[in-house]
């Protein structure tokens, strides 16, 4: 892989009818300073090979990993962000549904480049007027409902922990939070401000509140075939406590 401004990674599982290829291929086509890290995680599908296809169209742009046997999203996100440290100074994670469009990206990497003091992005689906947020009414509560529990467990004022596009940059303590596998399949999300806030009473790290931004989205869409079923939005309660037992309960 090139060196490139940011390494983004899209994990994916059984993607291959889902995928929008025609937009994967117009972002790429354009030569963003940007490579995306496609990690198929055990998928059943034909998954991998049009993975493997977008890696030949475009080289040096877009590197596979073949994660085998499933191990979930948050390994797959996590075993990409590792392979993407290595040639990128920002790196971060993206839906392979695109809910999040693809010029985002570049708006996290113009908010990292004003705001020195920045260092993670997280994006957050704000129903605005003017927004164009377009969010199940059960998916949103069940949403807003979790969300409040993510965030008095960390205890931070954080609005959207699960939204699926989030931007790093590359320093000596994020690579030290996503050394191990996280404890959560799901809510890793969670579990990595968690981490950062262990680091920071260990005074390893800055405190959360000072490098996180919330970045409202102007556009978000709820795509057909989501692997979250309800079930686990009552799974993430149990998870929650985990997060806390495991990192935060001393704090």
């Amino acid at each position: 892989m090139r060196r490139v401004d940011a390494a983004v990674v899209i994990p994916c599982y059984n993607e291959a009818t889902r995928l929008d290829l025609e937009a994967f291929r117009e972002f790429l086509g354009s030569d963003p300073p940007i490579a995306l890290v496609l990690v198929n995680d055990g998928s059943t599908d034909s998954t991998l090979t049009v993975l493997q296809e977008l890696a030949a169209a475009f080289p040096g742009q877009v590197q596979v990993i073949n994660q085998q046997p499933n191990r979930g999203k948050a390994e797959a996100v996590r075993v990409g962000l590792l392979a993407a440290c290595d040639y990128a100074p920002i790196v971060g994670f993206w839906d392979a549904d695109l809910a999040t469009p693809f010029p985002v990206m570049s708006q996290f990497l113009s908010i990292l480049g004003i705001r020195q003091e920045v260092q993670w992005v997280l994006g957050s689906r704000v129903k605005l007027l003017g927004r164009r947020i377009q969010r199940s009414e059960l998916r949103h509560y069940f949403g807003r409902v979790f969300a409040t529990g993510a965030s008095i467990t960390l205890r931070l004022g954080v609005y959207d922990t699960q939204c699926g596009a989030k931007m790093f940059r590359v320093t000596p303590c994020f690579r030290t939070l996503i050394d191990k596998p996280f404890l959560s399949r799901w809510i890793f999300d969670v579990e990595l401000i968690a981490r950062l806030t262990e680091a920071h009473r260990r005074n390893e790290a800055p405190a959360p509140e000072d490098i996180i931004f919330e970045a409202p989205l102007d556009t978000w869409r709820d795509v057909e075939g989501s692997k979250v079923k309800p079930s686990d939005f009552l799974r993430s309660g149990g998870e929650l406590f985990r997060i806390w037992w495991r990192y935060l309960r001393h704090t």
